[in-house]
Formats: structure tokens, C-alpha cells, sequence
């Protein structure tokens, strides 16, 4: 029966991740859903306890991988960190109108996100008053690096899931 347990839960782990592509927080539900099997059936020791807090780290990892490259990128391309602190807030209201406005699903999300950072990035820059040329230079930089940051979370992701599939399996 544990078998049958741990095949449901990659599987769960696995609509999971897909929800990381879509700006969910998927990688964090894959540890609550692990953590969840591994108090449920703590007898058997399906998952260590370093199992557990190495996901956990992980998707913290991720988290703090995605929140921060849109600002990374802002800030390597030369932005203000006003700029590049409203390029966050860009990130979300884009991935939102971005998976409203797309019928594409996870690339409305992606491609909202990645806009969104750079408009906001952009009409920072241009409200201190710097030229258009480098305001749009500044803005594709934090496009860039948000772009990057949820593929690195994606990446985080995948990590997590094959923990859990081997830890899972492995005797």
C-alpha cells in the first residue's frame, strides 16, 4: 500500500510543478504534500527528516531565485533600485494580466511576467528623467533576467520532484 501512496504523490508532485510554470507556488506545495505523506506514514520512513529540509531549502532557493532576478537584471543593466523595486511589482501584475489576456496557457504567465517587469522597470527610469534609449535598455535587462529567474525556479523544481521520486523508491 505505501507503494501505492508514493506513486499518487509523484504524480501529485508532479501537477505540481507544472503549477511553478504558471507563477504558482508549486515547489512549495511538493514539500507541504511530501511533508504531508512523510507525518502520515512517519512509521515506515518513507522520507528522512533531511529529506524534508532539503526540499524545503530548495524551494526556498527557488523563491528567492525568481523574486529576486527581475531585480538583478534591472540592476546589472544599469536601473535605480526604485526601478528595479517596482519591476517586482511589474513581475506580478504582468503575470496576472498575462494569464488573463494570453489564452496561451504558461506562456500568457511568462511572457505577462517578463513585459510587466520591464514596463514598470522602463517607466521608472523614465519618470527620473533618463533618456529612452537607456530606460528601454534597463527595462529588457529585468525582462531578461525575470525570464531567467522562473526558469531557474522551474529548474529548482524539477530538483525537488526527483528528490522525492528517488527518496520515494529507493529503499
Amino acid at each position: 500500500m505505501l507503494y501505492l501512496w508514493s506513486v499518487l504523490l509523484v504524480l501529485l508532485n508532479g501537477l505540481w510543478l507544472v503549477l511553478v510554470l504558471f507563477g504558482l507556488p508549486g515547489n512549495w506545495l511538493m514539500v507541504l504534500s511530501t511533508s504531508l505523506l512523510a507525518w502520515w506514514k512517519w512509521d515506515e520512513r518513507v522520507f528522512s527528516g533531511w529529506t524534508l529540509i532539503v526540499i524545503a531549502v530548495l524551494a526556498l532557493a527557488g523563491e528567492l531565485m525568481e523574486f529576486s532576478a527581475g531585480m538583478v537584471g534591472a540592476r546589472k543593466a544599469g536601473a535605480s533600485w526604485s526601478a528595479s523595486i517596482a519591476g517586482v511589482f511589474g513581475a506580478i501584475l504582468g503575470a496576472a494580466v498575462g494569464t488573463l489576456a494570453f489564452p496561451v496557457p504558461v506562456l500568457g504567465t511568462i511572457l505577462g511576467a517578463c513585459v510587466g517587469v520591464g514596463l514598470a522597470v522602463w517607466a521608472m527610469e523614465i519618470s527620473r528623467g533618463e533618456q529612452l534609449e537607456q530606460s528601454f535598455q534597463r527595462g529588457v535587462g529585468a525582462g531578461v533576467g525575470e525570464f531567467l529567474g522562473l526558469i531557474g525556479k522551474f529548474v529548482v523544481g524539477v530538483v525537488i520532484w526527483l528528490i522525492v521520486v528517488v527518496a520515494a523508491f529507493w529503499p
